[in-house]
């Protein structure tokens, strides 16, 4: 299952949810706000750094881009994707789960 999360954790339970309920091997897409999960130096990074062993995550590159943030600046494991990537990976872990 790909399940996406676009709510900024610092604002909303979103990611904390989709960690709780997502199974070992699904993937997890952050974009929009959602990315600002992603991103090293965070209280967040030591949460995602221990998802990275069950989950694959991604970030939408573009949405870096858009909020003025670059590649290098997200946890290592924590893979960047575009737009066909997000394409390929709805295809590849369906169903589709949005944590709104």
């Amino acid at each position: 299952m790909l399940h996406t999360v676009n709510k900024s954790p610092f604002e909303r339970n979103s990611l904390e949810s989709c960690l709780r309920f997502a199974s070992p091997n699904d993937a997890i897409l952050l974009y929009e706000d959602g990315i600002y999960a992603a991103l090293k130096g965070t209280k967040f990074e030591t949460t995602m750094t221990g998802a990275l062993q069950q989950f694959k995550i991604y970030v939408l590159a573009a949405d870096l881009e858009a909020r003025g943030l670059k590649t290098d600046r997200i946890i290592a494991g924590i893979q960047p994707t575009d737009y066909g990537g997000f394409v390929d990976l709805v295809v590849e872990y369906s169903p589709v789960q949005a944590w709104l």
